[in-house]
């Protein structure tokens, strides 16, 4: 009865869409837990490259069955357009290959608007969201005053309820923020169609997992964001609004701890950020360059979601520590280890100084990391391309030092090992 759950290591963008491809390959069911479409996962298969928000990675394979969980937050205008590229890209998606939560809430207009509002007011203390409506989405599913999935099998009740809450949002919009309302009949208008495409995908996930996992089957809960933005454990108030970590998982699926396998952490050989918040490690200029790419390619980092620059630097063994402990990795994926390649000498982050006092681990989590100083170790940059390595034996030395570094400071095993952007482009360590 195997439960298998990718989490993010960091702050999201970690590279987990290619990780749960490749381990899609071994699955039945891959569910999507947490999130919204906020988050970008991409895949690429040859001369394809897949950027999916909302589908579950895994329904590239032919073979699976993809669930999006009561964890996550649905814009059906993203799924709905996010079906139909799939399908003209060759994928099958019917509702035998894509069920959905009737407990997954729905993001509307109103959540986009208020949003984008809100940011405006924070002016400079803006956090930095995507203006997706995710936050005001999951603050309404807080207030039970938010709608569900479900509300789309019944139209004589969801019609009257999203034209209240669009009213309700219209209040705050126009008397709090000066903004302008939104056209109500439109709003509903559009979500009516939207409810007539998507209620054959409809159900209740959390008994088909549970029978799945029942009869043997392998299941896949993939995360979207990093543990480092979790509401509870993240770099509060930088953080996204659900739970990325790995008890976010059981909650978002509605399935108990005993199924529990694998928990898998997916980080990059480097540390990225996106939006505003500290970053102990963060580079700029020509290293910055090296690390970030200039968006000509798609794995440069360059958000897949808002198209935005990603800030980066050297890799923070803190905060994987911290990762590793909150989420109980049992083992990691390792990412974009090909992107190190030129540099000489690499750095990892082993420790915080603040003032006199040393820390190896956060005191109070990773909330306030303006105040600390990163205290780094140098290790041996390779010169050597590693795209076409395929096993452990084919990386330089340095490559190999630096993989069992990580392994040594975050007590947790590498398992894999990502050395370019195809699916193929992976080194397994048994």
């Amino acid at each position: 009865m195997p439960l298998d759950i990718i989490v993010g290591a960091q702050w999201g963008d970690e590279g987990k869409g290619r990780i749960v491809d490749l381990l899609s390959a071994h699955a039945d069911y891959v569910a999507r837990y947490n999130g919204g479409d906020n988050a970008g996962h991409t895949v690429t298969v040859g001369e394809q490259t897949f950027k999916l928000h909302l589908v579950p990675s895994g329904v590239i394979h032919a073979h699976t069955v993809g669930v999006i969980g009561n964890g996550v937050v649905v814009n059906p205008t993203t799924l709905l357009d996010e079906i139909k590229m799939l399908r003209e890209a060759g994928v099958t998606i019917d509702p035998q290959r894509l069920r959905l939560s009737y407990a997954a809430h729905l993001i509307t207009p109103a959540h986009r608007a208020i949003d984008a509002a809100q940011e405006a007011a924070r002016g400079k203390e803006a956090i930095g969201t995507t203006l997706r409506g995710i936050g005001p989405a999951y603050t309404d599913k807080v207030a039970r005053s938010g709608l569900r999935l479900g509300h789309l099998l019944d139209m004589q009740s969801f019609v009257p309820a999203l034209r209240a809450h669009i009213e309700a949002a219209n209040l705050r919009l126009t008397q709090l923020y000066h903004a302008e309302p939104l056209d109500a009949a439109a709003a509903t208008h559009a979500y009516v169609d939207y409810a007539q495409q998507l209620r054959p995908y409809i159900q209740d996930v959390s008994a088909l997992l549970f029978e799945a996992l029942k009869d043997g089957r392998r299941v896949l809960g993939e995360g979207a964001q990093g543990t480092l933005l979790d509401l509870d454990h993240g770099s509060y108030p930088f953080v996204t609004s659900s739970y990325p970590s790995a008890a976010g998982a059981l909650l978002g699926l509605g399935l108990g701890v005993g199924f529990v396998e694998r928990v898998i952490g997916v980080t990059k050989a480097y540390q990225t950020r996106v939006g505003a918040g500290p970053f102990p490690t963060e580079l700029s200029g020509d290293l910055a360059l090296h690390l970030r790419g200039t968006g000509e390619h798609p794995w440069d980092e360059y958000g897949t979601t808002t198209g935005r620059p990603r800030r980066v630097g050297w890799l923070d063994m803190v905060l994987l520590r911290y990762a590793a402990r909150v989420n109980g990795l049992t083992e990691l994926a390792l990412t974009k280890l090909d992107i190190l390649t030129g540099l000489d000498p690499l750095r990892i982050c082993t420790a915080y100084r603040q003032g006199e006092q040393v820390y190896r681990d956060l005191p109070l989590g990773p909330g306030a990391l303006e105040d600390f100083e990163p205290i780094y170790e140098e290790l041996p940059g390779w010169q050597s391309d590693l795209r076409d390595a395929r096993a452990w034996e084919e990386l330089p030395s340095q490559a190999r030092a630096y993989i069992l570094r990580i392994e040594e400071l975050s007590g947790v095993p590498v398992r894999m090992v990502s050395v370019g952007p195809e699916r193929q482009q992976v080194v397994e360590i048994t």
